[in-house]
């Protein structure tokens, strides 16, 4: 599925219509370039699914943990070894996990059941493309 978004406001609605059809387990990957709004889209579904605090890209802290949902940020790594899959693992359970940056984890991390790509179309508007082994998943956003 491809949705065009015009602004960062569209990117945060498309991302909470998809966090609605989620349940605790689920692990969505969101890639795309830099500034093309990966955490703009976890922000949004964030906010579907409770959460108030402010949402914020966790580059430097790896990962940040809020009510049932866990936001993970792999831009630093090259590669996910055992020991750091034992310090990434506690944001899997019990959550909806959203990971930026997926490929340097893609041998570790558990398998998504969404995932996202962001691409940008031009300066203000994203191509957001959603993939998923379930389409009636994605059925059910409309």
């Amino acid at each position: 599925m491809q949705i065009e978004s015009a602004s960062p406001e569209e990117t945060e609605a498309v991302a909470g219509r998809l966090a609605r059809v989620l349940l605790p387990g689920d692990v969505v990957t969101v890639s795309g370039e830099l500034g093309a709004g990966k955490t703009t889209f976890v922000r949004g579904a964030c906010r579907a699914l409770g959460v108030t605090q402010p949402v914020t890209s966790p580059t430097f802290t790896v990962g940040h943990r809020y009510d049932g949902v866990s936001h993970l940020d792999l831009y630093r790594f090259a590669g996910v070894s055992a020991a750091e899959w034992g310090d990434l693992e506690p944001y899997f359970e019990g959550t909806i996990a959203f990971v930026e940056w997926p490929e340097a984890g893609e041998d570790a991390l558990p398998a998504p059941r969404v995932r996202v790509r962001l691409l940008h179309v031009d300066e203000a508007h994203r191509m957001i493309e959603l993939e998923t082994a379930e389409p009636e998943l994605l059925e059910t956003m409309a």
